[in-house]
């Protein structure tokens, strides 16, 4: 039997022919949508896979680091001030440029210099596994910083270009956030079990975990480019600045204060702050704009980064060598020590909003310093014979000022800042962090080795590191309402509404 054809047909069936014809197009352009926008969501999650792993592997190596130094230490010869270059020059580098970091992403996109970071990260870890000597496994390093301080700021930018909805948004960064905070807490375990291995193995693993990176970084969309100015002159003497002040801390603990090298170091450690900050003032484009510390808030949250990482990155680096080195742990066993600190930071880390809309970020932040003050006095105190278990407990304390700290403090600081120089912001505070941190690594290094016996210099680093907890809490009493920058700047815009409360 035929068909009808379309004469065949009465008025309203050719109506209704016609109907649907007509829809035809709606219908196509419909399906087009559709399928554009899953390909976007296939963009998205593949971009947030590639942004949370880069965010893992530049935050484990941070940490990954430290169980490994005594058994790192025995295999190349390297003292006490050659390991710590070996953890310092990673976070020096990553400290440094992060100040520029954010333009660069800028100028050439976001996903382009994250993937340029990327392949020198795992360049530059490669070589650090196959490094056959001190001198060539420090360099390896300094590279690594610099790989890691191109992928950080890249990875935000990617996050926010592939989700520009707040609330997905949000969830993206969350999720990314909880990349870092995995691999800090995985970090001492995984180091310790690759270390039993070879300590080489700690690198080597970046490999893998790059290359995957690489494969989610190339189904994300190009990145737009926007014209960035460049602080060449604030870059060149922030590193200078940076670099001598480490290199002096170090080397003071096998010099002396009075040997050349150190004094010169200080000496030109001060000569390029001084021109670090008088080219942030007469500078056309500071890296950082004069109007960011004029919120008492900035200030504050910059020392806060600063003295914070004292003893929560110190600490790791000291008891690494002392459980090691001095009760004889396997390096394990010491990865296994760590855990109970480092698993508090991440259970509690996503209640850590909750709690200061209850308790006030002010209360939040100077309990998580007075709860740190009180852990590395008590581990402080503590007899050579006690049982690691006790250490292990004590650490709990430490872990505990992580999320009390971190995540309020960053809030508030941007709360406290025009919308303009949030990027800016951030990137301070990360640096003073990062600065922080190699600069207790190389303090507590040089009174390990300038001291007649190890626990001496323990003892002293972990003493220094709670006095200056309990200061910074005393500083943190100091902290302001978050509307308080936009009164004193006369703009009427209102705080919003999930600032954290600062009581």
């Amino acid at each position: 039997m035929q068909p009808p054809c379309a004469t065949d047909l009465t008025p309203r069936h050719r109506g209704a022919v016609d109907t649907v014809m007509s829809l035809e197009p709606c219908v196509a352009s419909a399906r087009l949508q559709d399928a554009e926008q899953q390909a976007a969501r296939r963009g998205a999650r593949a971009t947030l896979i590639a942004a949370l792993l880069g965010f893992f592997v530049i935050t484990l190596d941070a940490v990954v680091v430290n169980v490994a130094l005594p058994t790192l230490g025995r295999d190349l010869g390297a003292g006490v001030d050659g390991l710590q270059w070996v953890v310092d020059g990673y976070t020096l580098m990553f400290g440094a440029l992060l100040l520029s970091a954010g333009a660069l992403a800028d100028r050439i996109g976001a996903r382009r210099a994250f993937g340029i970071g990327l392949a020198v990260f795992v360049a530059a870890s490669a070589a650090c596994g196959w490094a056959p000597t001190l001198a060539v496994l420090v360099a390896a390093r300094l590279v690594q910083g610099v790989g890691a301080a191109a992928m950080m700021p890249a990875s935000m930018a990617l996050i926010r270009q592939a989700y520009p909805d707040p609330t997905p948004r949000a969830h993206a960064v969350a999720l990314w956030a909880m990349g870092g905070s995995v691999a800090a807490t995985s970090g001492p375990v995984i180091g310790g079990w690759l270390a039993s291995l070879s300590w080489r193995w700690i690198f080597f693993i970046n490999l893998p975990a790059g290359l995957l990176t690489l494969v989610f970084l190339a189904r994300t969309p190009a990145s737009p480019r926007r014209p960035a100015p460049f602080d060449a002159a604030g870059q060149v003497t922030a590193v200078l600045a940076m670099g001598a002040l480490i290199y002096g801390a170090i080397e003071a603990g096998t010099e002396g204060l009075g040997a050349a090298p150190v004094w010169s170091a200080f000496l030109l450690a001060v000569v390029a702050l001084a021109a670090f900050v008088w080219s942030q003032v007469r500078g056309a484009h500071p890296m950082v704009p004069g109007a960011l510390f004029a919120a008492r808030n900035a200030r504050i949250a910059v020392a806060v980064g600063f003295t914070f990482m004292a003893g929560y990155y110190g600490l790791p680096f000291v008891m690494s060598l002392y459980l090691q080195q001095q009760r004889g742990l396997s390096a394990p066993a010491t990865g296994a020590a760590f855990l109970p600190m480092m698993l508090t930071g991440l259970v509690l880390t996503p209640f850590s909003a909750r709690l200061a809309r209850r308790f006030g970020a002010r209360a939040m932040i100077v309990g998580g310093f007075v709860s740190m003050a009180l852990g590395l006095a008590a581990i402080a105190a503590l007899p050579a014979s006690a049982p690691a278990s006790w250490i292990a407990a004590l650490m709990v304390l430490v872990g505990l000022s992580g999320p009390l700290v971190a995540p309020p403090i960053t809030a508030v600081l941007l709360s406290s800042v025009p919308a303009a120089l949030a990027g800016t912001a951030g990137g301070m505070f990360n640096t003073s962090r990062q600065v922080g941190g190699a600069l207790a690594v190389a303090v507590f290094g040089a009174l390990l080795a300038r001291s007649p016996d190890f626990m001496v210099g323990l003892r002293a680093s972990l003493w220094l590191a709670s006095g200056i907890a309990l200061g910074t809490a005393a500083i943190g009493l100091r902290l302001q309402s978050p509307h308080s920058f936009e009164a004193m700047a006369g703009c009427s815009a209102r705080p919003r509404r999930d600032s954290p409360r600062v009581e």
